[in-house]
């Protein structure tokens, strides 16, 4: 009987025994190493991870494709569908880490703990106009996905009025009020903070413009995690700059890494993280037994992997 090809394009060497248990009649490649990971890119049936390096028409025998991340829009979804490949994304991995940045940057720019780690490098003892709190405010969260739930519920713990925005407008617990994408003009005066975890899809492409941040407190924040394209970058640093809005936690960009001419690096008002708020000790753990192998024993049984399954019309 011949061996059908599993290839993983990530280090979960440790995770081996575990994946050959679950994976029976499976040739298991762990391979980051584009000049090895090639040679099996003929035959391989079930994947672990993408590179940009990839060309989707040299998989013959592909059917369920994993992916590492949350996000899926760097993936060659048209090609993907027309070969019918079950495609899962790693969406619930990143609620805890993510959501751990969400509130340190709330807290810091809230606190103004980033100009005071500015101060320090100067030896510069000053209050810097200290005087916001975070407890009893309102936050806005514009995605409802395992990082929205998570910063929700965190957000009760500073007893913050919780509103929520979804294409559905289904409740969830832990938000106070639900709106829908249609009514983000309405939602978006009430929020003292918003916080964006949306997935990039061409609804959501510059979804955050002038309008928008005119339509936000010239008091409120935002903090981005999504995708950078999801808000016009030029545009932003406008309304930063006239105190349209109070400031902003970045962790992503129109392009990335962030170009040092951008104006977003020396504003006072604009924390930037370098697309790291979902690193976690634990991302790999969590990918392959919280998600992973689950998917694989539902393809292996016959059905579709259960598990953030990719609905392609959506694009996520």
């Amino acid at each position: 009987m011949n061996m059908k090809t599993m290839l993983i394009v990530h280090d979960v060497v440790e995770y081996r025994s575990a994946i050959e248990e679950v994976a029976e009649g499976f040739n298991v490649i762990i391979e980051k190493d584009q000049s090895k990971w090639k040679n099996y890119v003929e035959e391989a049936e079930v994947m672990l991870g993408w590179r940009k390096e990839m060309n989707v028409e040299e998989f013959k025998n592909l059917r369920f494709l994993q992916s590492w991340s949350a996000g899926v829009d760097t993936l060659p979804l048209t090609e993907l569908k027309e070969k019918k490949v079950f495609l899962s994304t790693a969406s619930g991995v990143h609620a805890y880490p993510i959501s751990e940045t969400i509130f340190g940057l709330l807290l810091s720019l809230t606190r103004k703990i980033h100009t005071y780690v500015r101060n320090q490098l100067e030896k510069k003892w000053h209050n810097s106009g200290l005087s916001l709190e975070l407890h009893e405010k309102t936050i806005g969260i514009i995605g409802m996905g395992a990082i929205g739930k998570e910063t929700a519920k965190i957000a009760k713990a500073f007893n913050m009025k919780t509103l929520g925005l979804r294409h559905s407008g289904k409740e969830e617990k832990d938000v106070d009020e639900m709106y829908t994408t249609k009514d983000l003009p309405s939602f978006l005066p009430h929020c003292d903070y918003v916080v964006i975890t949306l997935p990039l899809t061409e609804d959501t492409h510059g979804m955050f413009g002038e309008e928008q941040f005119k339509q936000m407190k010239n008091s409120a924040f935002l903090v981005n995690i999504g995708r950078g394209e999801l808000v016009r970058e030029r545009e932003l640093i406008h309304a930063l700059q006239n105190a349209e809005i109070a400031g902003a936690g970045l962790d992503v960009f129109e392009q990335e890494p962030l170009e040092e001419n951008s104006p977003l690096w020396e504003l006072p008002n604009v924390i930037v993280t370098p697309h790291t708020s979902g690193a976690t000790e634990y991302y790999a753990k969590r990918v392959v037994e919280d998600i992973f192998l689950p998917n694989v024993k539902d393809y292996l049984s016959g059905k579709t992997p259960s598990i953030n399954t990719v609905d392609y019309e959506k694009g996520y």
